[in-house]
This record gives structure tokens, C-alpha cells and sequence, in this order.
């Protein structure tokens, strides 16, 4: 079991790289940031790019992990984040995860002036989106029509320092978007089941989460692939157990502890946010970080 952390873009970067830095002091397999325009709470206050966030981290980093959880065609074209990822990952030394998913119908959705798309056109979009990323990640030029998404002579030379690509982290929970994490990715993302975030038990998350690794499973087998070659990342506060995982060291191992049963291999906490949703006390978040890695080995 690894444990990752989530650090929201919110802070200008002479304050963000204390938090980046502290990160990898901690010891966090990687760090992450969300890769939106704006998101919920903080819609109106300061956030930055994803993108230029990740390239500072990677300056003032040298050995964790980096990526987005989660970047979604919502404002995303395939050509042009494709020259992006492979700068980034040339600038980190080859560092970079790429969490990837459909996008959903929050502020993103409509920021370029688009009507918000049905879950199908979501799905219709991100079957066209994960695979010519695929392409444009490994191949020196791309020529590929597509409805939605198309290249014409795309060049990526040198292509990603991580070959033959960067591992592709892919958020699904539906039949659609669990073969692309079974066809594209090097891992599959869940927050678990959204419906039961407001009144649903932290039992009942955990066999929403059983039957979400079966259909998984299920779909790596319908494209011929060994389900135990993908890792398994859980990113947290979006189960019915909230922060109360976070509250204290033995509280965070168990719940890790129940969800390593399920086969996953990852874990992703939030660093402290002060009132907000993420408002965690910062010295558990650091003892959770130092000690409960060695508690779950």
C-alpha cells in the first residue's frame, strides 16, 4: 500500500512550494493536484493551472511522484496536452502520472462557453480523448480524424523520458470508461460511489468499491489483460467516512487497512485545507504520512 497526497492549487507558488517540498520530505509515494479551472468551494478564490503548478513542483522536487487527479477533456484537447506532458515529464525527469477521466458537469463544463455534456456525449468524448492521447504519447507524428478529437501531423519528438509513455491513471467507475482503464491505463481511480457520500455508511462504500474492482476485473478480462498488472488508487474524502479517517493514526490504518483487502494499492489524502472541506489537523496528517506506511507494508 502507498500513500500519495492531494495538494490543492490555491496558494501563490512562494507559499504552494513549502507545501510541495514538505510532500516529499514527508515521504508520499506522489503528490498530485486537480486539474480544473475552478472547483466547488473555491470557485471564487484563488487557483491556479495545473500544468504550470506541477512543472514548479517538479523544480524544487527530485524524487516524488507527480500528476493530476484528475485532468478530463472539459477544456483539455488531446494534441495540445500531449506537448505538454511530455515537457513536463521531460522537466521532472520522468515523474509524471497522468490521472485521467470523463469530467463532469461542474464549472469546467461550461467555462468555454459549451453547453454541458450528457454522461453519453462524456463518455462518447473520453473514448475518442484516452486513445489518440495513447497515440500522440508514443508515436513521433499522429494523423487521426475523429468526431470529436482530431490530429493532423502532430509531431511529439522526443516523446515521454517514461517509455513507451507516461502511466495513464484512469478514473472510471462505468462500463465505458472501466475498458479504457483495462485497455489504456497503468492504474485505475475511484472516490468510490458518489450516492453514497450524503447517507450512505462506510460499510456500504466498501462493497460499492468490492463491486467496482469486480467489474473491473471483469473488463481487464473482456480485453485480455491480467487485472493484477493495473494499481488500484483511492482517492479520499469522498466516501460516507468523510475526514474520519484523518483524525488519528490508528484511524487512518484501519481504513486502509479495509480498502488494501479490496486490492487497492494506493491511497490519496488531501494535505490540510483550514475551513474547507480538507480541514485536517495538520500534525496528524504528518504522522499519518511518517507512520502509517510502515503499519500497512
Amino acid at each position: 500500500m502507498r500513500l500519495s497526497t492531494v495538494i490543492l492549487p490555491i496558494h501563490p507558488w512562494g507559499k504552494a512550494q513549502k507545501t510541495w517540498r514538505r510532500a516529499e520530505d514527508l515521504g508520499f509515494h506522489a503528490a498530485y493536484t486537480y486539474d480544473h479551472l475552478s472547483w466547488r468551494s473555491f470557485r471564487d478564490g484563488p487557483w491556479f493551472g495545473a500544468v504550470p503548478t506541477l512543472t514548479a513542483a517538479a523544480t524544487v522536487t527530485q524524487s516524488i511522484r507527480l500528476g493530476t487527479l484528475v485532468t478530463s477533456p472539459n477544456f483539455r484537447h488531446p494534441v495540445t496536452l500531449a506537448k505538454e506532458l511530455i515537457s513536463l515529464d521531460d522537466i521532472s525527469g520522468g515523474r509524471i502520472t497522468l490521472g485521467i477521466g470523463a469530467g463532469g458537469s461542474g464549472f469546467d463544463a461550461t467555462a468555454l462557453g459549451q453547453e454541458a455534456w450528457t454522461p453519453r456525449e462524456r463518455a462518447d468524448r473520453f473514448g475518442e480523448f484516452v486513445p489518440l492521447l495513447d497515440r500522440l504519447l508514443t508515436e513521433d507524428a499522429v494523423t487521426q480524424p475523429g468526431t470529436h478529437y482530431s490530429a493532423v501531423e502532430a509531431r511529439n519528438i522526443p516523446g515521454c523520458v517514461q517509455r513507451p509513455r507516461l502511466p495513464f491513471a484512469v478514473a472510471a467507475t462505468g462500463p465505458r470508461g472501466l475498458k479504457l482503464a483495462a485497455r489504456y491505463g497503468q492504474a485505475w481511480v475511484t472516490t468510490g460511489d458518489p450516492k453514497l457520500y450524503e447517507t450512505g455508511t462506510p460499510e456500504q462504500s466498501v462493497e460499492a468499491l468490492r463491486e467496482q474492482s469486480e467489474r473491473l476485473a471483469a473488463a481487464c478480462e473482456e480485453v485480455g489483460r491480467d487485472a493484477s498488472e493495473l494499481d488500484r488508487i483511492l482517492l479520499t474524502g469522498f466516501t460516507p467516512d468523510r475526514n474520519a479517517p484523518m483524525e488519528s493514526v490508528d484511524a487512518f490504518v484501519d481504513f486502509a487497512g479495509r480498502h488494501a483487502e479490496l486490492g487497492f494499492t494506493e491511497i490519496a489524502i488531501h494535505a490540510p485545507i483550514p475551513d474547507s472541506d480538507f480541514d485536517i489537523d495538520p500534525a496528524v496528517y504528518e504522522r499519518i504520512a511518517t507512520e502509517a506506511p510502515a503499519q500497512l507494508a
